[in-house]
């Protein structure tokens, strides 16, 4: 396996640790996996190819006894998720080497107070979306004070338009949740925030959409492996 796969999933497993810290929600790490549990959704991260058979009956275990949404990540599709009576689907996960970008033709600026939070939470869960979750429980303000996490928003006319969030490990960026409200689209939002948070010279990862390669072929990000996703 690449070390660019590595590289994000070890960043991956810093925001499960975060966002499971700022959840208040049950963070169990094993060798082969880490999962964040706590409603209204079990999510586990594969950490490495061919887990242990200790490791994937406990992972097992969690997903027999969920009662919430169940979100397995698998970069290194190995993990047999359809023997736990979950669906796959399949996104690529991507790698950008550093290298300069222009300045973001928006206004974008980082989450500072609790207000802040809450008002990038409401634009990835409307814009992305990210469903199920209370106000403030899919992006609790306790990310402010998360090592390495920053929460960015993009505004357009003077309003929110568009948001993501990023982690910063092992000498890299992950980008997470780039999304724009539906009334801002295809106006350049989505870039200006990517222009922003690829300022830093190092390394960017993300797992992308289908609506999003367009924009991230553009500036470079190239496909790693196609990660599957195994839900209910």
């Amino acid at each position: 396996m690449s070390a660019s796969l590595h590289l994000a999933v070890r960043n991956a497993t810093a925001l499960t640790t975060a966002l499971a810290r700022a959840r208040g929600h049950e963070l169990v790490s094993r060798q082969g996996f880490l999962a964040m549990n706590g409603e209204p959704l079990l999510r586990v991260l594969v950490r490495r190819p061919h887990p242990a058979p200790d490791d994937l009956a406990e992972l097992a275990l969690l997903v027999e006894r969920a009662r919430a949404r169940i979100v397995v990540e698998d970069s290194f599709s190995t993990v047999d998720g359809a023997g736990l009576g979950l669906t796959a689907k399949h996104m690529p996960v991507m790698l950008r080497h550093a290298r300069p970008v222009p300045p973001p033709a928006l206004e974008v600026v980082p989450a500072r107070t609790p207000a802040d939070v809450a008002l990038v939470e409401r634009v990835v869960v409307d814009g992305f979306p990210l469903t199920g979750f209370p106000p403030g429980g899919a992006l609790p303000a306790g990310l402010l004070d998360a090592e390495g996490v920053a929460l960015h928003l993009a505004r357009r006319g003077g309003e929110p338009a568009g948001a993501c969030l990023t982690v910063a490990a092992d000498h890299a960026i992950g980008v997470y949740w780039l999304a724009t409200l539906p009334a801002h689209r295809s106006r350049g939002v989505g870039r200006a925030l990517l222009h922003a948070v690829l300022a830093d010279p190092v390394p960017a990862t993300l797992t992308a959409t289908d609506e999003g390669l367009p924009l991230y072929d553009s500036l470079g990000f190239e496909v790693v492996t196609r990660a599957t996703w195994w839900s209910n």
